[in-house]
């Protein structure tokens, strides 16, 4: 059974029993500080799961997941992934343990026709009730019901001993046994075992408790039910394959990595390769973009994984980008809009790659750079290292931890694999004269990742207490906005709350509060754009408001109180700043409009990533996947400008999400949207889901200016733009500043750039000619240099500091010295605006004989407090330590003694 049938037999189940039919969040959970991906289905219920009343008390979805916990697993084992699907059906105080279980055992034994005999269950040790359902009502063998403890069938696992406070319970397992010859093949194996022979299909949790400081757990009012069923292991059992990764949703991309790969690929990096792919594609696909932080480092990390892999497989250009079409046609059904973005998406990846693949092609000058800790400490070795017995010197442990730090960071920052890196350091070792340690070596390094495991670990599991937040200490069904076609109202005061969200008596004058209103015209901040300001007014009683915010269908009111008090039951009057709110308005209108104009200008591929919206100024990020130059960006802003003269209407009318799509409004593919929509419509420019405020018309917008350009991450780029007076002060201040060079340049406005054009020409002219006076000052003291040198193991040693020289004159210097003498190693130094210049050079005989420039600079720079390099005739450096160079001189000097 393919699936897609899966998918939809398990979600028509539940309709059947009367279930709303979500559709799955994000991957980017909305207003949840606690988790870095969706890691699970109930997180897009965390509301419901609190008491706030919504419209249904039953729902089943098939919910997108991303976790990280086990990436190191991913590929080795036959059910460990990165990404999934999670099935789930959920009861918020309404059905309870008797309807979860045996509906979970009506779908597996009825729908899906698996053999009861086949199935096992395990309950909680102290779930009396959970075991009785199991063997009275749906009558399965005792021998085959195993009761387990806190770690196994309790959420959160162990959460009585250990935390977090909050909704919790026992949960009760079902699991399908493949067998006695399967696992450890022991008479007594059952679910407690982890040989193999079990696997689990379902986890149903009875959240009946709520955990107290302590440990004690309070039965909650109303009780849940919360259960998870990984659609990859399900398709696994109903396809009767060995492994998750031999089912239609893998199969068909792992046979494409095949017919392309050079080599014949093992299953552990094909697996994870196709595991990573998935994650990948629906994180850009939910607006993740790769990035060094958060959410897009573990993208970034992910593509960069499945590059090595495809290396050993003898695929090393680019190639992963070609998979996105072949994912995209196995998850064409549950997600069409996927197959209509899969070339941005491939884009996305392939500028990855591309960046990637350069980074391994130069990864030995990444490490060469990266050298210096580890020298410094090599150096330390040679000091103060006891010798062995045979003479060597071994490395200590602070070198071994240096090296093992770096490694890890050049893998973690760059991808450049271990192997790389251990080889050059290994090097560093052996030239300097001392031995290594690889055991000691391989263990730092261990212990390092380990700490970056555990980092990684942290950051992508749920941080504090899974239902905790200050907005869910309010238990109201929501704000009534009226303020689409309103600047004020009148309203009544449901609660005054402090800044923890705790309830108090009243606001009194100059405390900063949060007035809850059960109507109001303050547009909530959301969806990018800032909340309101104004006043809540009773009489002479008047409450400032400063932000406005949305959560959930809540509107918070935030301020002080500037004259009298203020109290729960208070009928007032709220007034919006309509100043404020048209500024605003006039910058949300205007992203709609450079919506418009970016998809005109660079193409239908351009989509919105996140935007800011301000009363001064507004903020757009979006995809495409190259600099915009100058002309286009000018297209761009004429085009908005266009819009806004052509006064546009501007009309906004509310829809089902399906009238919506079906008239082709445009999405930010980052938001979930419900089932009733509002549709903001530029007429002939754009179309639009929108929540916002907006103008009327586009001329009230007045005029638009972009301030700035430029990337933000990978595939995507952001425009920051300022609209109406703030685009004309913008204008203003860029007119004051041509004004003012105009005047130093004593020139009229239209001759400025023709003025500095001459200007330019002639401090170049004045500088060749002092560059060349330098170096026939320099030329004319080289005899001097060349008798002046020391000879030093029988080669000629000329140092000197010539001031106030640039690279170039000290580069000419050496190659006048290298024609008028031979084995010579010259050593020229400057100081340039407080930073030190080391140049190199090596007469053309030595360097013949395998010394090298290079060498010495990489050894000397140290001590100038910067790094080098160059070819082993000539190379040079750069350091902020130019007090120095007599130290450095002498470095040189007992390196060439010691050769």
């Amino acid at each position: 059974m393919k699936a897609d049938i899966l998918r939809e037999k398990f979600l028509t189940f539940f309709k059947s029993k009367r279930h709303k039919i979500v559709e799955s969040d994000s991957l980017v959970p909305k207003d949840d500080p606690t988790v870095l991906f969706t890691p699970a289905g109930m997180n897009q219920f965390k509301k419901q799961f609190l008491g706030h009343i919504t419209d249904f008390t039953r729902a089943a979805s098939s919910q997108r997941c991303l976790r990280t916990d086990d990436l190191d697993k991913v590929g080795k084992t036959d059910s460990h992934h990165t990404f999934f699907e999670m099935l789930g059906n959920f009861s918020f105080g309404d059905y309870f343990k008797e309807d979860a279980i045996s509906w979970a055992w009506e779908f597996l034994t009825k729908e899906l026709k698996i053999k009861e005999d086949d199935l096992w269950v395990s309950v909680y040790h102290d779930d009396d009730e959970a075991y009785k359902i199991w063997k009275d009502k749906v009558k399965v063998p005792e021998k085959k019901i195993v009761k387990l403890g806190d770690k196994e069938n309790f959420w959160p696992a162990e959460a009585k001993q250990k935390g977090p406070n909050g909704p919790c319970g026992p949960c009760s397992e079902i699991f399908l046994d493949f067998g006695p010859d399967v696992g450890c093949r022991s008479a007594d194996c059952s679910p407690a075992c982890s040989c193999g022979r079990f696997v689990e299909v379902w986890n149903l949790v009875f959240t009946q408790f709520n955990r107290k400081e302590g440990g004690k757990l309070e039965p909650l009012p109303k009780k849940n039910i919360d259960t998870g069923m990984g659609l990859e292991r399900l398709c696994r059992i109903m396809q009767g394959k060995c492994n998750n990764f031999e089912t239609d949703l893998f199969q068909p991309i792992i046979k494409e990595i095949w017919a392309q790969a050079k080599k014949n690929p093992n299953n552990k990096d094909l697996y994870a390769i196709v595991d990573h792919l998935r994650a990948v594609v629906f994180a850009i696909y939910d607006g993740v973009m790769p990035s060094n932080e958060g959410r897009g480092y573990v993208v970034r990390k992910l593509i960069r994984k499945s590059i090595l892999h495809l290396r050993g497989m003898g695929l090393k250009s680019v190639f992963l980008y070609t998979l996105v079409p072949v994912l995209s046609q196995v998850m064409k059904n549950p997600y069409p809009d996927l197959d209509k973005r899969r070339e941005d998406i491939a884009e996305v990846i392939l500028a990855e790659e591309k960046n990637f693949i350069k980074v391994l092609e130069c990864s030995h000058d990444i490490i060469k750079s990266n050298e210096k800790e580890i020298l410094d400490s090599i150096k330390k070795d040679l000091l103060t290292q006891p010798k062995n017995n045979d003479g060597t010197i071994s490395i200590s442990a602070p070198t071994c931890s240096a090296i093992a730090i770096k490694v890890v960071r050049l893998y973690d920052t760059y991808g450049i694999p271990v192997s790389m890196s251990i080889e050059r350091f290994e090097k560093s070792v052996s030239t300097n004269g001392l031995k290594n340690d690889p055991d000691k070596v391989d263990s730092e390094i261990e212990e390092e990742f380990n700490k970056l495991k555990q980092l990684s670990k942290s950051r992508s599991k749920m941080q504090g207490d899974v239902f905790d937040s200050k907005e869910s200490k309010i238990m109201l069904k929501e704000t009534k906005f009226l303020g689409y076609k309103q600047d004020s109202v009148p309203a009544k005061i449901l609660m005054v709350l402090d800044k923890e969200y705790s309830e108090i008596k009243q606001a009194l004058p100059d405390e900063e509060v949060i007035i809850i209103l059960d109507k109001t015209v303050f547009y909530g901040e959301s969806g990018g754009q800032v909340g309101d300001t104004g006043e809540i007014v009773k009489g002479k009683n008047i409450f400032a408001v400063s932000n406005s915010v949305k959560s959930g269908k809540l509107i918070s009111h935030i301020g002080k109180v500037k004259q009298g008090k203020l109290k729960k039951g208070d009928e007032v009057t709220a007034v919006v700043d309509n100043n404020f709110r048209m500024s605003v308005a006039r910058n949300h209108t205007a992203t709609h409009l450079l919506q418009a104009a970016l998809r005109k200008v660079l193409g239908p591929h351009v989509q919105q990533q996140g935007s800011f919206v301000a009363q001064e100024r507004m903020r757009f990020d979006f995809t495409h996947f190259k600099n915009i130059d100058k002309e286009e960006l000018d297209r761009i802003e004429r085009l908005v400008n266009d819009f806004i003269l052509q006064n546009h209407p501007v009309t906004k009318k509310e829809m089902t999400l399906s009238q919506a799509k079906k008239q082709g409004a445009l999405a930010f593919f980052g938001e979930k949207y419900v089932d009733k929509v509002r549709v903001v419509t530029v007429e002939g420019v754009s179309k639009e889901l929108c929540a916002g405020t907006h103008l009327d018309n586009t001329g009230s917008i007045g005029l638009f200016k972009i301030i700035s350009e430029g990337t933000v991450a990978s595939g995507v780029r952001r425009i920051e733009a300022r609209t109406g007076l703030g685009a004309y002060q913008e204008i203003k201040k860029q007119e004051e500043i041509v004004e003012a060079l105009a005047s130093i340049l004593t020139a009229p406005m239209d001759k400025i750039i023709s003025e500095v054009q001459k200007r330019i020409s002639g401090a170049r002219d004045m500088e060749k000619q002092l560059s060349s006076q330098k170096l026939n000052a320099a030329s004319s003291g080289i005899d001097a240099l060349i008798s002046g040198a020391l000879l030093i193991n029988g080669k000629k040693v000329i140092t000197k500091i010539i001031e106030d020289s640039s690279m170039d004159i000290l580069r000419k210097t050496v190659d006048l010295i290298k024609q008028k003498t031979d084995n010579a190693i010259v050593a020229l130094g400057s100081v340039k605006d407080g930073k030190a210049i080391l140049v190199i050079g090596l007469t053309k005989d030595l360097a013949d004989q395998g010394l090298s420039a290079g060498k010495f600079v990489q050894q000397v720079a140290s001590v100038l407090g910067g790094s080098g390099g160059g070819r082993s005739d000539f190379a040079q450096a750069g350091g902020t330590k130019p007090e120095n160079f007599v130290q450095a001189f002498e470095e040189l000097t007992k390196i060439i003694e010691a050769l």
